[in-house]
């Protein structure tokens, strides 16, 4: 199995098993994740919609931290724990109950301190853009 490849289960074990805020995220579905990249599809569920039937904003803010997280970490060379700097969301379609997402995460620039990461959600079925997100992670270095 290639290092991009082993990656997916360490990162579905770490949703599953994860006790924290994080055990939101148990049915997102990782569909790759390697060399600074990460997808993943959700089907939009009664417990992340707002009060009009649409994907929370919340709940995509999480989405966005999450899986550009796992894109950061899923390079052999980041593989430290990073913290969020800043995060800017465009949201301009919402997606519906039941409607099926694509979770698209790239690291554009990961530097010694500072990561860059670009999130772009998708509806599956239409392609049409739904929300955009930039993401900046202070790399942990160990040191105190």
């Amino acid at each position: 199995m290639s290092g991009a490849a082993s990656r997916v289960p360490n990162i579905v074990n770490y949703i599953k098993n994860c006790p924290g805020f994080e055990s939101i995220l148990k049915n997102i579905k990782i569909i790759s994740a390697g060399n600074g990249a990460c997808v993943a599809e959700y089907k939009v569920e009664q417990s992340a919609t707002n009060i009009v039937g649409a994907l929370h904003g919340g709940f995509t803010a999480t989405l966005v931290d999450a899986v550009s997280g796992y894109a950061l970490h899923s390079d052999e060379d980041k593989i430290t724990p990073s913290v969020s700097v800043d995060m800017h969301m465009t949201y301009m379609k919402a997606a519906k109950l039941g409607e099926e997402i694509v979770i698209d995460a790239k690291t554009m620039k990961a530097g010694k301190n500072l990561a860059y990461l670009k999130v772009e959600i998708k509806n599956k079925e239409t392609g049409d853009l739904l929300v955009q997100g930039l993401h900046t992670k202070f790399i942990l270095s160990g040191k105190k």
